[in-house]
């Protein structure tokens, strides 16, 4: 009989004494019957549960032995697959755990066999990029990825061993290259110019490319420098002359010919560079030095003028700027303009970087509403229309606030400064007035134009040449009848005055607007003020048109018109 028989054999005595001792306990007590058979049934619940949860605990362990036992043995096929060896035989008539554990443990084995054929293959590998990248040559032909043979592996070796004294055969020809090439650059008093050649000189020597193109193109550099160097002397030689002679027509002083000593003897690069600079310099001196300092401080001076708003006038004023007798007076004035410039723009700095917001926010709110007007922007926008929109929204509002905080800058600035704030000759506020006009009447057109009733009464109205008209065909509306330019910098005409001299062709309508009758003839209107001219009409457009829409969507009579018109 099994001890572990036995020992079950104990336990139930074990419980039977127990049960005897709790019903001893229950009598003496004086417990009824009915809570003994209570308290009975709780110690076999008890017990049970105790049983079933063992029995629960050891079903599993078997369970995870089977699964353990399958993957091992999937996994050791793979990797006797993976390694070139032979499957695995398993020894028979073993228990479960000994199974489990035997399969387990050349697993283990096989896993760590796999694990150095790769570490080995992963540092040949790396090994032999290096050798690549040194010699320019293809890799060793054998997959990073899978498991090596040992044959494999050796073959790999002897490859290595071959790269590798070729690659120091290569590197000890490339160092006695190097060596000559910085010899002949120092000669030059040359720096590496191409990549090629800053690989050479720069570069350290275990990375630089040692194929066969690359000490090909070392030898041919070397040659290259060497009749350079030949040239240079020839070269060098002949501006001695020419310096020579130069010093002795200008008489240049003994002590400032020595100071140059050195480079009427040396040949190399340096030398070769300052016997350039001193015929230029003898050549030249005082002319080219006044001309490049001087024209060096227009071009900060144009740059000012731009930040600062000057008009074509104002840059005119500065008559020394437009001189080309470069003397030092003139330099002199470009240094007191440019030190005035800056010292300007520093003080009202904030004032001007405001202008500048100002012009691109309008600039993109106009571009906006120009897209507004296209009637493909309803197709193939994506989200870009209600992004436009809401931009659109924001600069409206923006733009005011913006011109509100400028007006109070500008006011500050023509107190301090005692006359009139100007961008490019005109007055910036009426500049954002007269735009922001432009825009309404813009506007007012485009919704005259969509408003054939609107149309033709303005047509009635106004039945002189239609070259003075808002244009209400195909397309945008022309505004040069009623819509005044912008000034530019040197106009002294206001867009009024302008607007006027263009509606000179209406000015016979004074007394009255004709009415084509179907006679043929003109019938006047009757109108409380008979000295009614149309460029009152021109000046308060915006007002015509709202009231001229008041009286066309009012469908009222002629008489009701005329009154219309006579209140403007």
């Amino acid at each position: 009989m099994r001890k572990s028989e036995v020992l079950a054999a104990e336990s139930v005595a074990c419980l039977n004494k127990a049960l005897c001792h709790l019903k001893d306990i229950w009598e003496e007590i004086g417990i009824p019957e009915d809570q003994r058979l209570q308290r009975t049934n709780v110690v076999k619940n008890h017990i049970k549960g105790l049983l079933d949860m063992m029995i629960t605990e050891e079903e599993s362990l078997r369970t995870r032995l089977l699964s353990s036992i399958e993957a091992c043995r999937e996994q050791l096929d793979t990797l006797c697959l993976e390694l070139q060896l032979p499957p695995f035989e398993e020894e028979r008539g073993v228990t479960m755990l000994q199974q489990e554990k035997e399969i387990r443990t050349q697993v283990e084995v096989l896993v760590k066999e796999r694990t150095q054929r790769m570490q080995q293959l992963k540092a040949l590998t790396e090994r032999d990029q290096d050798l690549c990248d040194t010699l320019c040559s293809d890799p060793y032909a054998l997959d990073p990825n899978a498991v090596p043979s040992l044959e494999q592996l050796d073959g790999f070796r002897q490859h290595i061993t071959s790269q590798t004294t070729e690659k120091e055969r290569r590197h000890a020809e490339f160092v006695g290259i190097k060596r000559q090439i910085i010899l002949c650059m120092d000669d030059l008093d040359q720096l590496p110019e191409t990549s090629f050649e800053k690989d050479i000189v720069c570069e350290d020597q275990e990375a630089f490319c040692l194929s066969k193109d690359n000490i090909a193109s070392l030898k041919l550099l070397l040659g290259q420098l060497e009749e350079r160097k030949a040239e240079n002397q020839a070269v060098c030689e002949a501006h001695r002359e020419k310096i020579q002679e130069l010093w002795d027509r200008l008489q240049v002083p003994q002590e400032e010919r020595e100071l140059f000593s050195e480079h009427m003897v040396a040949s190399k690069k340096k030398n070769l560079d300052a016997l350039e600079a001193e015929g230029r310099r003898l050549m030249e001196l005082k002319r080219l030095n006044m001309r490049n300092v001087t024209e060096a401080i227009r071009s900060e001076i144009a740059v000012l003028w731009e930040k600062c708003f000057f008009s074509s006038d104002q840059q005119q004023a500065f008559v020394p700027y437009f001189s080309n007798d470069f003397t030092e007076e003139l330099l002199g004035l470009h240094e007191a303009e440019i030190l005035r410039l800056k010292q300007h723009y520093e003080e009202h700095k904030e004032l001007f970087e405001g202008v500048h917001r100002w012009e691109e926010s309008w600039r993109l709110f106009l571009e906006l509403e120009e897209k507004a007007t296209d009637p493909s922007r309803f197709t193939n926008r994506g989200g870009n229309l209600l992004k436009e929109e809401k931009q659109k929204a924001e600069l409206h509002k923006s733009l005011p606030r913006l011109e509100k905080k400028l007006k109070a800058q500008i006011d500050v600035w023509e107190q301090d400064q005692a006359r009139e704030f100007l961008v490019n000759g005109q007055k910036f506020l009426q500049f954002v007035e007269e735009q922001w006009e432009l825009y309404r009447i813009k506007k007012e057109n485009e919704k005259l134009e969509r408003n054939p009733n609107l149309r033709d009464t303005v047509l009635v109205l106004f039945p002189g040449p239609r070259s003075n008209l808002v244009s209400f065909g195909s397309g945008k509306p022309d505004l040069s009848s009623f819509v005044p330019s912008v000034r530019t910098p040197g106009r002294s005409k206001t867009p009024l005055a302008g607007l006027q001299e263009r509606n000179k062709e209406n000015m016979g309508l004074v007394t009255g607007l004709g009415v084509p009758l179907q006679s043929g003839g003109f019938k006047t209107l009757a109108s409380p003020q008979h000295n009614f001219s149309i460029n009152s009409v021109a000046s308060t457009y915006s007002e015509f048109a709202r009231d001229l829409s008041k009286a066309t969507n009012t469908k009222s009579k002629p008489d009701i018109l005329n009154s219309t018109i006579a209140h403007l």
